[in-house]
């Protein structure tokens, strides 16, 4: 396995080059900075810690089957939070562990359907907040909202949980982490990825939507409301999307706070993204997905994606000697994995990871 140093040493080299700061991180190395921006985030810290939000579905009445919160601390004392759904079944203890990693701006909701799915599999699903989404603390200082920061936050989760077999389902952001822990973790720890509609070529087209809509509007009337604004803005990403769809996932997306909804993330996210234009260069990640050769890879495509291609997605199966690709058809950027054909593609993988 790749030395941690080296790991960094590559990171720092590859996020100058290409100038992948502003997306991928801000430092190869994970320097947490503390400069205060006020109370805003530490009071929003303080009411999460208080109310970590409600899972705006209905909570299963099997006490077993509901999936749990739990909490860990990060190196610079954020109080950290995320869910798992205990293994339901026989022939649990040959499974690896599902670490479930999410978009950008979102939250372990997100993985609600397909960890209940799993779960019934006798699968352990896990899945995790980073900072300032979900339920986790926010940052006061925005750049701390990096990979390299996140990174540490994930491997201090998979200590604290003691997981010491595990498979990750990364979604686009998640999928990233995916490649990094590669170099990190080796082959009998983390025993297989399946990353959802991200992979080494990014399309900036997808980066430019993203920076324009990120932390711009984060209250709302309702649920409702909520979901029409996402119908509006990524209604041709999902353009089989029923009302009742959108409803869905605008309850993945927010949570009733004060009488408002309110959308999960910390809007000094946007910070993040600042600087993408035309001129920007597309980022090389092609040395990072390099780590996923020594494991098997599922390489979950939405079909109108705007993020990751059907032409990288074919660079990446002719790169990767044990890859596999879905295309959810109807979708784009991300698939959701709400559907029983995409779920049954997932646990078709998973049976198959080395026991």
């Amino acid at each position: 396995m790749v030395s941690q140093d080296l790991v960094d040493t590559h990171l720092i080299r590859l996020l100058k080059l290409n100038r992948i700061c502003p997306y991928l991180a801000n430092s190869g190395k994970a320097v947490y900075l503390r400069k205060s921006r006020g109370l805003t985030a530490d009071a929003r810290s303080a009411e999460l810690m208080k109310n970590p939000g409600n899972d705006n579905f209905k909570s299963s009445a099997n006490t077993e089957t509901a999936p749990r919160t739990f909490t860990w601390t990060s190196r610079d004392g954020l109080t950290l939070s995320g869910r798992q759904w205990g293994a339901q079944g026989s022939g649990t203890s040959q499974h690896p562990t599902i670490l479930c990693l999410t978009g950008l701006s979102r939250n372990t909701r997100d993985f609600s359907d397909i960890a209940a799915f799993l779960q019934k599999k006798g699968y352990h699903v896990v899945a995790l907040d980073y900072r300032g989404r979900g339920a986790s603390a926010w940052d006061p200082e925005w750049h701390n909202y990096a990979l390299p920061v996140e990174g540490h936050d994930i491997d201090d989760a998979i200590e604290h949980l003691g997981l010491n077999r595990f498979a990750i389902l990364g979604t686009s952001r998640g999928g990233l982490h995916a490649m990094a822990m590669t170099h990190r973790y080796d082959a009998d720890r983390m025993v297989g990825v399946i990353l959802n509609d991200v992979g080494p070529h990014l399309e900036m087209k997808a980066i430019h939507r993203i920076a324009a809509s990120i932390g711009k509007k984060m209250d709302y009337s309702s649920f409702e409301a909520v979901a029409e604004h996402m119908e509006h803005t990524l209604g041709n990403q999902f353009p089989a999307f029923s009302g009742q769809d959108w409803l869905k996932l605008s309850r993945q997306l927010a949570s009733i706070r004060d009488g408002k909804c309110v959308i999960d993330y910390d809007p000094a996210l946007a910070h993040t993204l600042v600087g993408w234009d035309d001129s920007s260069p597309t980022p090389d990640i092609w040395p990072l997905f390099e780590g996923l050769r020594k494991i098997p890879l599922l390489i979950i495509h939405g079909e109108f994606s705007d993020l990751l291609s059907r032409a990288t997605c074919e660079k990446m199966l002719a790169a990767h000697p044990d890859a596999r690709l879905v295309t959810v058809r109807g979708q784009g950027h991300a698939p959701v994995l709400w559907d029983q054909e995409t779920q049954q593609e997932i646990a078709g993988f998973l049976d198959q990871l080395p026991a």
